[in-house]
């Protein structure tokens, strides 16, 4: 149970801070000896965080009346992310760039770009600004999330904040875009599991489900009453951290 705990906190919290949820299970998986990572744990911990931020932001998707145009573009800007994403995974290109080395550099330089877009000037935001252009253009950046280390929350809001988004309105744009791309990784992840005949969910992937679900609303919640007050620098340090550390192991 303490593996699931472990899991579900890493996921809960990377999946929506701009540091790669991927990464950090990835090197979870390289260096520990869990036996809950499975299949069907990651589709549980996906699940937990797709209901997670379907419940915070649940004013805005079921209020499709008002937001209809907003909730048409988030849609949109989901298409090309999840059209790659179900490409490389049906060839196995996938698994070529998972690996320690890809992690670290990506880490680093997704890193050093999130600086970068953090400097720009901020006076737009989702009501105003958030037209069909921006929406793309912030979507085709998503695709390089498939990349482990880029971060899709990272590379959304650095897309964001290059268009000048305001920092909040920066990161609920790439909370509202992670719901088309959580709910597609866990039909497609349910999909295999009933492909493959295991179709028991037990107590652990309830549980699974349950952290994950806990976790990820905390942080949504928090990250977005700090990013009203400070910048994104402390995520910077610890992507440059964390990428030089991983590198290090990777190359002795």
């Amino acid at each position: 149970m303490i593996e699931i705990l472990i899991l579900s906190l890493v996921q809960g919290i990377t999946e929506f801070l701009p540091v790669s949820s991927s990464s950090h299970l990835i090197i979870i998986s390289e260096y520990t000896n869990f036996k809950n990572q499975s299949l069907s744990i990651d589709v549980s911990l996906h699940i937990g965080s797709f209901i997670a931020v379907i419940t915070y932001f649940y004013k805005d998707i079921f209020n499709f009346i008002e937001n209809k145009e907003l909730l048409i573009k988030i849609f949109i800007s989901s298409i090309p992310v999840i059209v790659v994403g179900i490409i490389l995974v049906e060839t196995n290109f996938i698994k070529e760039i998972r690996n320690i080395k890809v992690i670290g550099w990506m880490t680093i330089i997704f890193g050093i770009f999130l600086y970068i877009s953090d400097k720009f000037k901020i006076d737009k935001n989702i009501q105003n600004n958030f037209n069909l252009k921006s929406a793309l253009f912030i979507g085709f950046f998503q695709v390089l999330s498939l990349i482990p280390g880029v971060s899709r929350s990272g590379i959304t809001i650095s897309a964001a904040r290059v268009l000048n988004f305001k920092r909040y309105d920066a990161a609920k744009i790439s909370f509202l875009l992670s719901i088309p791309t959580l709910g597609a990784v866990s039909i497609y992840g349910l999909k295999n599991i009933l492909i493959n005949g295991n179709i028991n969910f037990s107590v652990i992937n309830l549980s699974s489900i349950f952290l994950s679900y806990i976790f990820s609303f905390i942080t949504i919640k928090y990250f977005l009453k700090y990013i009203k007050k400070f910048s994104l620098k402390i995520f910077i340090f610890y992507r440059l951290i964390l990428g030089v550390v991983i590198l290090t192991l990777a190359y002795l």
